[in-house]
């Protein structure tokens, strides 16, 4: 019984060392890389996949729903790019388009799907014995693109018109802006990804399985 205690408190201790620096990433400057295109990348989604490989998969997709939650009130109150704040809630509404339940979604769905997606790669390649590089490389990618692909495709499916008309962008031309800005933000944020989560993850993970162990 005191073993079990000690183990939830280290969890509970280690979970919340990452929701603060989620909540740093989120919160200031400090998460955003330097913008190309109309969305900004970012780095929050670091401390998910980081959750997601050190404490396990469910950790992962709640770390993911913090993310989500960050994200949504950003865009709510302080949203860095007002006229795009509807495509990540239905709750902002100055400019002339109006966000709806497929914001929600397209805020939280693909956060959360981070850390599942990170978890369970980082599982099976360890599992299979893949080396560090790419178990930790993987699924730093993997998650990171997740998102990207899932919240871009989810703003042209459900506000492909009216994001195409926001950023005064013929709609015929939506799809190829995507793609760009796949390359120009989604790509580098795949690479951090991988790289933060091999540089920084395969160490710490040695120290959390020591801790949780000892």
């Amino acid at each position: 019984m005191e073993e079990q205690s000690r183990k939830r408190t280290l969890f509970l201790v280690q979970f919340s060392i990452l929701l603060a620096i989620e909540a740093i990433v989120c919160f200031t400057p400090l998460g955003s890389l330097p913008p190309i295109g109309p969305i900004s990348a970012t780095l929050s989604h670091i401390p998910v996949i980081l959750a997601a490989v050190l404490l396990g998969t469910k950790a992962g997709a709640g770390m993911g729903f913090f993310f989500g939650l960050f994200s949504f009130i950003v865009w709510t109150f302080m949203p860095p790019q007002p006229h795009l704040a509807f495509v990540f809630t239905p709750v902002y509404s100055a400019e002339m388009f109006q966000g709806n339940f497929w914001s929600i979604v397209i805020c939280f769905v693909p956060r959360i799907l981070i850390g599942v997606v990170a978890g369970l790669t980082y599982s099976y390649f360890s599992k299979k014995r893949f080396s560090k590089l790419v178990t930790y490389g993987v699924s730093g990618v993997l998650g990171s693109l997740t998102n990207t692909i899932l919240v871009l495709g989810g703003i042209y499916l459900f506000f492909g018109r009216n994001y195409a008309a926001a950023n005064e962008l013929a709609y015929n031309l939506l799809l190829g802006a995507i793609g760009l800005l796949i390359l120009t933000n989604g790509i580098p944020e795949a690479i951090v990804g991988g790289f933060v989560n091999y540089a920084v993850g395969s160490p710490l993970k040695t120290i959390v399985s020591k801790s949780a162990g000892s």
